[in-house]
């Protein structure tokens, strides 16, 4: 091998071996766990809350970030919404996965909801250091803050 591509050929080894995902602590590919959460998901998107947490229920993975903040996100959109449970689920997803951007955007929500603009705020910067590039989630909750303030600080839902 000529000596100008041995370092081109050790970097692209190094690359490879750094760069590949390591799953063999998690016998569970990741695209398999987040099949568990496609019933829910489907309750979600039809804005079915209670089928959502029933199904969320039965898959009981409240060692996942994603599922936490599922539940969080149902019990607060639910006909008779539940804050108190769904920021208890909130922050475990984050206690999972501090840079969840969905629950670092659905807890800010929240925090609108309950009059706490220190804590939306808060969730938005840390939202801000979680998006290494414009994100919805980022997006979504400064519009939200924006909406919640032009108000007379007082919640005003998405108009979508």
């Amino acid at each position: 091998m000529p000596r100008l591509l041995q370092p081109v050929a050790v970097a692209t080894l190094v690359a490879a071996f750094v760069l590949t995902p390591v799953w063999a602590a998690d016998p569970v590919a990741p695209a398999a766990k987040a099949d568990s959460l496609t019933a829910a998901r489907a309750q979600i998107a039809q804005k079915n809350w209670p089928a959502a947490v029933a199904e969320l229920k039965k898959v009981n993975e409240n060692g996942s970030a994603d599922w936490n903040n599922l539940m969080g996100y149902s019990l607060r959109k639910s006909a008779t919404p539940d804050y108190a449970a769904a920021e208890s689920f909130y922050n475990e997803a984050l206690r999972l996965n501090p840079q969840h951007r969905g629950a670092l955007e659905y807890s800010g929500e929240l925090y609108l909801i309950t009059n706490d603009l220190p804590k939306a705020e808060a969730r938005l910067a840390a939202l801000d250091k979680a998006c290494s590039l414009p994100c919805d989630e980022y997006t979504e909750l400064k519009k939200s803050v924006a909406r919640y303030k032009a108000n007379g600080n007082k919640y005003v839902a998405a108009p979508w």
